[in-house]
C-alpha cells in the first residue's frame, strides 16, 4: 500500500505530540508499541520505525497540563503495518501483555486496533485491505465499522514474533477533531488540495489524494463549535503534510493565502493552522 505514501500523492508525515511525562510516554511507545528511538533530549524523543526516517515526536512542555476533554485537536494518528500479519502479530502481542485496547474494528478497506498512550493521546494500528477490494460508489468509498474478527486474524500471525514496529511502516493517516466540518472541508479541499472521500453524514469527512481510503480524517464529535485546547494542554502540536513536488506545495500555499489563511515560513517547510487550530507543517 505504500504507493498511496509517496508522489504522486499527498500523504501525512511526522506527527509531534505533547506528553506529561517524557519517561513513561518513552517506555510505552518503545515496549508497548514498537518505536525505535532516532534522537533524545531531557525533553524530546524522535521515534522511527525503519531506524531512519522520523515518524513521532513526543515531546514535554514545561507546566504542561493533562489532556482537554471536548477541544479540537488529535482524535487518533494512525500507523499503518505493511501487512495483514503484522496486524496479526501486533495483536498476539497486545494480548500478551495484558495491553488494554479501546477498539478493535473491521472497516472494509483495512482491519484495525485502537487504543490511546498514557495521556490520552489516541492511536489506530492498522493493516489496509488490498485496493483491488475495496468498493466504491457515485465518488466515495464504502467503508464501514464492524467488529474485527480476531479468531480470523490471530492465525495469520502464527509463528510470527514480536519485535517492534516492522520496516515499511508508515503514518497512514491522521484523524481530527474539528469544530466545524463545513469550514474545514473549504481549508482541506479547496486549499490542501486534497478530496473528498467519504462522508458521515453532517459529522465526518474523509480526505485523501490518490484514491487512498483516506489521508485525513475530520470529525464534529466533541462537539459543533468545540474550543481548541490550552496551548500548554497534552496532545497534537503538529503534523507533516508531505508534497510530491515544490510546485505542489507552492500552489497550495498560494490557495491558502488567497482563501486568507496564515502560512508562515520557518526552516523549510511551511507552518499553518485549519480554521479549529490544529497545526501543520507543508513539506516536501
Amino acid at each position: 500500500m505504500t504507493t498511496f505514501h509517496s508522489k504522486p500523492n499527498t500523504f501525512i508525515g511526522q506527527v509531534h505530540l505533547k506528553v506529561t511525562d517524557l519517561v513513561r510516554s518513552l517506555a510505552f511507545y518503545r515496549h508497548v508499541i514498537g518505536f525505535g528511538v532516532l534522537e533524545q533530549s531531557e525533553r524530546k524523543a524522535v521515534l522511527t520505525a525503519d531506524g531512519k526516517t522520523p515518524m513521532l515526536t513526543i515531546e514535554q512542555p514545561e507546566q504542561v497540563m493533562p489532556k482537554q476533554p471536548r477541544t479540537t485537536g488529535l482524535y487518533h494518528f494512525a500507523i499503518l503495518l505493511p501487512k495483514r500479519s503484522d496486524l496479526a502479530c501486533v495483536l498476539q502481542h497486545f494480548i500478551q501483555h495484558n495491553i488494554p485496547l479501546q477498539g478493535a474494528s473491521d472497516h472494509l478497506v483495512s482491519e484495525a486496533l485502537y487504543l490511546a498512550d498514557p495521556d490520552g493521546n489516541g492511536i489506530e494500528i492498522y493493516a489496509d485491505r488490498p485496493s483491488s477490494s475495496w468498493a466504491w460508489g457515485n465518488g466515495e468509498v464504502v467503508m464501514d465499522t464492524v467488529a474485527l474478527d480476531i479468531r480470523n486474524l490471530l492465525p495469520e500471525g502464527a509463528g510470527q514474533e514480536w519485535t517492534g514496529l516492522p520496516e515499511g511502516t508508515l503514518m497512514g493517516h491522521i484523524h481530527l477533531h474539528v469544530s466545524f466540518l463545513q469550514e474545514a472541508e473549504a481549508f482541506y479541499i479547496q486549499g490542501l488540495g486534497f478530496e473528498v472521500v467519504s462522508r458521515i453524514g453532517n459529522q465526518a469527512l474523509f480526505i485523501s489524494t490518490g484514491q487512498y481510503h483516506h489521508h485525513i480524517g475530520l470529525n464534529t464529535w466533541n462537539g459543533v463549535g468545540a474550543p481548541a485546547p490550552a496551548e500548554n494542554s497534552v496532545g497534537l502540536i503538529s503534523f507533516d503534510i508531505v508534497y510530491p513536488t515544490e510546485a505542489a506545495r507552492t500552489a497550495a500555499v498560494q490557495r491558502l493565502k488567497s482563501m486568507g489563511g496564515s502560512v508562515q515560513e520557518d526552516g523549510g517547510a511551511w507552518i499553518t493552522e485549519d480554521p479549529s487550530k490544529n497545526r501543520m507543517k507543508l513539506v516536501l
